[in-house]
């Protein structure tokens, strides 16, 4: 026998009494326990979603603005987000372009043209050295994309590829760790026949970001550097990331 509030109570019915209250408390705790799962999967369905849609960029955000109409009827009016996450959108005679460089030896490059992300970390086609996107500067396709090791590259292979792009197409550079270990004087000449006014001093380590039109000489306005310098640097043994973003004229005649 044993007590039980000043009561004295038959042992087999407080045992009975502690199991109720046991399963009572496993039952409360197994649900919490659901509960938390089901929303730490929330939790990432929705991260995954947020971080696809400001990478990847694949689709653009749209916003609604409600519009009241002749009739007094409210209607929805879907409006596209500027392409390329610019502020504004830009006039037809021009194209969006957003181009950021690497992070010190981790973040990779981004490079976006005409509200379409070409090249960057999640698409997982950058790498070490100049990433460049070629495109045809009146019809805004783009022909090809790829990165030119300045490390470890084949000198005369990266000269042939840069000798191949076709004046009047836009090429959007964007760098990424080493740059200028290859870098000669006759490669410096073709991104000067672009328009580049940075290309001639860049040097180990640098952060550039370039859009220009081969073969027109015109000096262009999108093009940044960030120099390598301990006392500046952000991180470490790495320079700020520079990025260029804008209306880039399709026409060959426009100014910059």
């Amino acid at each position: 026998m044993m007590k039980c509030q000043g009561k004295v109570l038959p042992f087999v019915q407080i045992c009975r009494f502690g199991f109720i209250i046991a399963d009572h408390l496993l039952s409360v705790l197994l649900a919490a326990v659901l509960h938390l799962t089901a929303v730490i999967l929330v939790l990432l369905v929705a991260w995954e979603f947020v971080k696809t849609s400001f990478e990847v960029q694949t689709f653009q955000w749209t916003k609604v603005t409600n519009i009241l109409n002749t009739e007094g009827e409210i209607r929805a009016e879907i409006k596209s987000a500027p392409k390329c996450s610019l502020s504004r959108d830009c006039p037809p005679d021009r194209f969006a372009l957003s181009v950021r460089s690497g992070a010190g030896d981790i973040v990779g490059p981004r490079i976006c043209f005409n509200g379409k992300t070409i090249m960057n970390n999640v698409l997982n086609n950058v790498g070490e050295g100049l990433n460049i996107v070629v495109v045809d500067g009146e019809r805004g396709v783009v022909e090809k994309y790829g990165f030119l090791n300045m490390d470890i590259g084949n000198r005369d292979d990266i000269l042939a590829y840069l000798k191949e792009i076709q004046p009047g197409r836009i090429v959007l550079v964007a760098s990424f760790q080493d740059v200028a270990t290859l870098l000669t004087d006759e490669i410096k000449e073709i991104f000067v026949g672009m328009g580049s006014s940075f290309i001639t001093s860049l040097k180990l380590k640098d952060n550039w970001v370039f859009v220009g039109r081969a073969g027109t000489k015109i000096k262009s306005v999108f093009e940044k550097q960030a120099v390598n310098d301990e006392k500046t640097n952000a991180f470490e043994k790495w320079p700020n990331m520079v990025e260029v973003a804008g209306c880039f004229p399709r026409s060959l005649n426009a100014t910059l």
